[in-house]
């Protein structure tokens, strides 16, 4: 007998082809834009972009720290010392991390890294220690406003230095977070407008606004040395000779320029543990922001520090009796999507990058591990296989 035939019913396939092509016709906007937000929220809350914005918080409290111990000293105990305060953070550079390189041997010894590269350094820390005097000189010529909005004129500054000396290659999506950014720090400004702390209109406008013009782009300099010398050489050297050179350096400024202020100073504990407080949070300062660059970038740890004026308004609040305006919260939100925008995508380094930078004479204790890791990794897999000839072949990955 033949079967009968009749219109074949669809298999369980074609039902569930029909049910997906259903699925991405009809009204399923809310399920893609899930998939849009889960996307980006898995490109901005990784791990490392949540370490980065640990640590350049923390570096923002260290430098708040200084500031409130220097608007402590000057408000309540009339000392404006900035030479004598940095000298004293050069001194536990010189005490802790010279030491250390006065105890290696080899290469990387300080007598070794004297020979070679001694006048690079002394340049490095002049650098170093006029960008500090700079910019607190600054205060007593130009307005606080002033000294916030140009003090962001490190960033395009560092950027293209970066972009020259490291060969860093940025994208459309750095620029739009330094914009934000900015525009954060503009909304902190006008904040400070808002609640009347710009009154001050300081002794001489321009000689204040030069030399916050001229501290930023000193420290822009600073800081791509640095991150070249950390990424290249070593965390300790850097450190070690800035110490070194930093101390005698601003001891001989110190010795020009404050010898009068110092002797006028009514010394008492307060005094002392103030000056004590400003010494820890630069040496924290110092001794951690070269770790915060070595995972980022310069570019990223001084935007992530923009937050350190926030920080020292809110202690302000409490001990400086400061006015509290909203703005101030939108800005501390506008910097930090800012940030992230930026830390979300690694900037690119220029094919010529490696035969145009000068390169280190070694690699450096601290990155010797990094280096081996690196050649262990390059190392190719061999495999022996025996035929049933007995002969033995070996094949290289």
């Amino acid at each position: 007998m033949e079967a009968a035939t009749g219109p074949a019913s669809p298999g369980p396939q074609a039902s569930s082809d029909a049910a997906a092509a259903a699925a991405a016709t009809g009204p399923n906007r809310w399920s893609r834009s899930r998939l849009l937000l889960l996307g980006v929220r898995e490109k901005l809350c990784t791990c490392h972009i949540l370490k980065t914005l640990a640590l350049g918080q923390m570096l923002s409290l260290f430098i708040c720290g200084t500031a409130v111990a220097s608007q402590y000293l000057a408000e309540q105990y009339k000392v404006n010392t900035p030479m004598l305060q940095s000298f004293i953070s050069y001194c536990l550079l010189l005490l802790v991390y010279t030491t250390m390189l006065a105890f290696r041997k080899g290469t990387d010894s300080l007598l070794q890294i004297l020979k070679g590269k001694w006048w690079k350094y002394i340049l490095l820390a002049l650098v170093d220690v006029e960008a500090n005097y700079t910019i607190v000189k600054a205060y007593q010529y130009t307005t606080l406003t002033s000294v916030q909005l140009l003090d962001c004129f490190g960033i395009p500054v560092l950027m293209a230095l970066s972009w020259f000396i490291l060969h860093a290659r940025y994208r459309l999506i750095h620029f739009i977070a330094v914009a934000v950014c900015l525009l954060g720090v503009g909304t902190m400004v006008g904040a400070d407008i808002v609640a009347g702390r710009q009154n001050s209109e300081g002794s001489d406008v321009v000689v204040g606004d030069v030399l916050v013009l001229l501290g930023a782009s000193l420290y822009a300099i600073s800081n791509v040395s640095e991150e070249y010398i950390v990424k290249n050489l070593s965390r300790v050297e850097f450190l070690g000779m800035v110490g070194l050179f930093g101390t005698i350096i601003s001891g001989l400024q110190l010795a020009i320029v404050e010898h009068v202020d110092i002797v006028h100073i009514q010394w008492n504990w307060n005094i002392a543990l103030l000056f004590l407080a400003f010494a820890l949070c630069m040496f924290g300062l110092y001794s951690f922001m070269p770790v915060v660059i070595k995972v980022t970038s310069a570019t990223s740890v001084n935007l992530g520090i923009l937050t350190a004026d926030l920080y020292s308004l809110f202690f302000g609040l409490f001990l400086f009796g400061y006015k509290f305006s909203g703005l101030y919260l939108l800005s501390f939100g506008v910097i930090m999507v800012g940030f992230i925008l930026y830390c979300s995508t690694p900037t690119r380094t220029a094919e010529h990058a490696t035969t145009n930078l000068p390169q280190p004479d070694s690699t450096g204790f601290d990155n010797l591990g990094l280096k081996i890791e690196e050649t262990h990794q390059e190392t190719p897999d061999a495999t022996v296989q025996f035929t049933r000839e007995e002969d033995v072949r070996v094949n290289t990955g």
